[in-house]
């Protein structure tokens, strides 16, 4: 099948410089470990805690599931027609009518920020939970925004060496994960089920509560969803790694629809454990972080401190498959010249056949984003706000392009008449989604309360117009083609 996977990247117009390592498990698995429920719900259990309560932590992740599987399926299904690492501005490249390059442009510039933002994001949360192991094991240390910042950028660095040695080895990585995720989370419910004297009654997941400090019972009920959607991010990694996956036509889109099925059946039984095990209710949601007092109310100090590890690691884990994804991504968008040094870029080492360049430039990238949080937390929280919304108007726009299209030529998998409307269902999510996330989200608003979200977008979109109307836009006319097939057929590497 290799031979069928090279003549359909030669069609795309691309010689084969990455080797194809990827099976149909490693496909799901970098897709599962960054969607990650581990890291997702234990970094935002607390915000929900407040907004809508159990009633939205529970049914609030079974709808919003629903409504992720919509995305990934509009997706999946356009991963199968171009499987290509520069997955969603090559095919938004490819499915504009009229402005292919624009459509190109921003959506890649938008997919870019968006994972740069998810890599610093996951590596601070999971140094802000190391602080909190180390200060459960040594009750007397007390962590700095300083030392956050370091133990994020070692985090980093030991994430980018992994990243330069073979794309087998991260494989072989990403295959732990799913483990450590699946029994971790195991784990995790059975301890949360077992041991504690008691539990809250089964209609405690009806239970709504609002600590906002908005009025309107609604609003903060549609805020709490956020919690979903914040883990329900990075589902693309299966789409920018098919130019390693074999079969990538089909593995490729049973890969983003694998891990967000798996990720929702795993996190409501996670969620569900959680939320039935809260204690003292206004003692965790104001603890410092909220599903940790949880654990520590129902288990103890030393099973809360083992639980935590399995935590750490989840997300730990996260970070080093968000930044595989971000590599594949500035290599494609390198590739087609859209990035300076864009020759840089794109090189592959003949030793490891991966992009080392651009592993270190993520790298580089996501420690710019976390060096802010040496001053002010809300100063980090302010850039990486942009990483969920960067990602999903990423995920929309060549779905949208898509519906727009008469003509759609779909790939061996594929949703037949039911993808129009999957698509359309998918546009509106990702629509309603991207404008919750760019809302206030707690009152009163303050300097440090405000959500930084929109400006953070408004940043981006104004430096890539105003790039695009400066320069880009005569040099960059979309995805390239190097050639007919069999040109660039003579171009791979052997």
């Amino acid at each position: 099948m290799a031979l069928d996977d090279d003549a359909t990247l030669h069609a795309m117009g691309y010689p084969r410089k990455l080797t194809r390592r990827f099976h149909a498990f490693d496909n799901f698995a970098i897709s599962f470990t960054i969607i990650n429920i581990i890291s997702g719900i234990f970094s935002a259990f607390g915000f929900g805690m407040g907004a809508g309560g159990p009633r939205i932590l529970v049914f609030g992740w079974i709808g919003v599931s629903v409504m992720v599987l919509f995305v990934g399926a509009a997706m999946g299904e356009i991963a199968s027609a171009y499987p290509t690492s520069g997955a969603l501005y090559f095919s938004a490249g490819k499915l504009a009518k009229r402005h292919r390059g624009a459509w190109s442009w921003y959506t890649g510039w938008l997919n870019f920020v968006g994972q740069v933002g998810g890599t610093a994001a996951t590596n601070y949360a999971a140094a802000t939970f190391i602080q909190a192991f180390i200060t459960m094991q040594w009750p007397s240390y007390e962590g700095t925004p300083q030392e956050t910042v370091g133990i994020a950028t070692a985090i980093l660095l030991l994430q980018a060496l992994a990243n330069t040695y073979t794309v087998q080895l991260v494989a072989v990585v990403n295959r732990i994960s799913v483990w450590w995720l699946l029994i971790g989370m195991v784990v995790i419910v059975v301890a949360l089920t077992v041991k504690p004297s008691s539990h809250q009654p089964v209609s405690f997941a009806t239970h709504f509560v609002n600590s906002t400090g908005f009025d309107n019972g609604l609003y903060a009920a549609m805020l709490g969803l956020l919690v979903t959607s914040w883990t329900f991010t990075g589902f693309d990694g299966s789409f920018h790694m098919s130019e390693e996956t074999v079969q990538a036509t089909v593995n490729t889109p049973k890969g983003i629809m694998r891990a967000i099925i798996y990720s929702a059946l795993a996190g409501l039984v996670l969620m569900l454990a959680l939320v039935y095990a809260i204690r003292d209710y206004a003692a965790e949601i104001g603890a410092a972080a909220p599903p940790v007092q949880i654990l520590v109310d129902a288990l103890g100090m030393g099973t809360a401190k083992l639980l935590l590890l399995i935590v750490i690691g989840a997300m730990l884990f996260c970070g080093l498959a968000n930044m595989t994804s971000n590599t594949r991504q500035i290599f494609a968008f390198s590739r087609d010249g859209a990035m300076p040094g864009s020759r840089w870029w794109h090189s592959v080492s003949l030793r490891t056949r991966t992009p080392v360049k651009a592993v270190w430039l993520a790298a580089a990238c996501a420690l710019v984003l976390i060096i802010p949080g040496w001053w002010s937390h809300t100063a980090f929280t302010a850039i990486v706000s942009v990483n969920v919304v960067g990602l999903y108007l990423a995920y929309g726009v060549p779905i949208f392009l898509r519906l727009r299209l008469n003509d759609f030529q779909p790939g061996p998998w594929n949703l037949g008449r039911w993808g129009r409307p999957v698509a359309a269902i998918a546009v509106i999510w990702i629509v309603l989604s991207s404008v919750l996330f760019m809302l206030p989200q707690v009152s009163p608003i303050t300097v440090d309360s405000f959500n930084y979200a929109p400006i953070a977008l408004g940043v981006v979109l104004l430096i890539a117009t105003v790039w695009w109307f400066a320069t880009a836009r005569r040099r960059f006319q979309g995805p390239v083609s190097y050639g007919s097939p069999d040109e660039v057929a003579a171009m791979d590497l052997i």
